[in-house]
């Protein structure tokens, strides 16, 4: 079994792969190959006893996909993609990175298809951005595509690329729409959902936070260990069961910021709270109005997937992942 990352450099990245080679296998085979690329250079992991091949590559350049295929990987997973701020401050680089690079990819599976019947398994990141206000509570599965980003746009037209090669039988996907996933280790990046994270993990450490927005925003969310539980399910699930609709919304928790905030409190106590300080950002705030508050992912949970109950254990599982357990 031959996996390959994109998009491996990545906190999910990085997750998945410490996830695979402590699993050992997928589909019921032992993995002998890992090839780990991204636009930096992946670490090389630790432990893992087969063939290991880490390097930098950018999906979005011509030619680049046909030489990750080349080697023809059993499973793929496409993480990569750059966040929700950063492709809506530039339209190019956001068009160029998460739908022609995606593109690419699925063209070079589509031609090594035709060449001697290669048919791997897609496993594709898509996003909760597909959808957009107005939008009931809870969103059921079959919601209509309503993107109000970018991002989203690139995603939902990625999600409907992924359906047609599927139907048309170069190879098997499955899209899985992450939920916001927080609480998201290390340092903030240019997400605009990172505010999400930021008001709890830095609380936790002692540090001060920002939060942009109003405490009654409400969205939809899931924990890191979810989120590769999520992917790792993707690869190993009977496919025929999904259907031709192949993309999933994920389970998760549906939460306001203010309820963050309490089971922060709840958790850390009241110190902690004290370090969130509310600096408005207009930007952010337009942009949080059209967001997904929660799903009712009735198909995903039928099918196996699973995510946390609340915010408490969402916070619970960063204070056993990152920080040893312990405050």
């Amino acid at each position: 079994m031959h996996i390959l990352i994109i998009g491996a450099a990545g906190m999910v990245g990085r997750k998945l792969t410490a996830r695979l080679i402590a699993d050992g296998s997928v589909l019921g085979k032992p993995i002998d190959k890992l090839t780990l690329v991204d636009v930096v250079k992946p670490d090389h992991p630790e432990g893992f006893p087969g063939a290991l091949a880490t390097s930098d590559a950018d999906l979005s350049m011509p030619g680049e996909a046909e030489k990750l295929i080349r080697s023809r990987p059993d499973v793929i997973f496409h993480l990569a993609a750059i966040v929700s701020a950063e492709a809506e401050l530039d339209f190019e680089k956001g068009y160029r990175v998460n739908l022609d690079g995606t593109r690419y990819l699925f063209d070079a599976i589509r031609l090594a298809n035709g060449e001697g019947g290669y048919k791997p398994r897609m496993v594709f990141t898509s996003s909760i951005a597909v959808v957009g206000a107005p939008l009931p509570f809870p969103i059921p599965d079959d919601f209509h595509l309503t993107p109000l980003t970018s991002y989203g746009t690139q995603k939902a037209i990625s999600e409907l690329l992924l359906s047609d090669y599927t139907r048309r039988g170069f190879f098997e996907g499955i899209g899985i729409r992450l939920p916001t996933v927080c609480i998201r280790p290390g340092k903030p990046n240019k997400a605009a959902s990172g505010f999400f994270s930021n008001i709890l993990r830095e609380p936790l450490i002692g540090q001060e936070a920002i939060l942009p927005v109003s405490d009654d925003v409400r969205h939809w969310h899931t924990s890191p260990r979810s989120a590769v539980g999520y992917l790792v399910h993707a690869a190993n699930m009977d496919l025929d069961r999904v259907g031709p609709h192949r993309n999933l919304s994920m389970p998760g928790v549906s939460a306001t910021v203010g309820e963050q905030i309490d089971a922060l409190r709840r958790v850390a106590g009241e110190r902690a709270v004290n370090l969130i300080r509310r600096v408005p950002d207009e930007m952010i705030m337009r942009m949080v109005a059209g967001w997904a508050p929660g799903f009712q992912a009735k198909r995903a949970t039928a099918l196996g997937f699973t995510a946390e109950k609340n915010f408490d254990e969402i916070i619970r599982v960063h204070i056993d992942d990152e920080l040893g357990g312990r405050l």
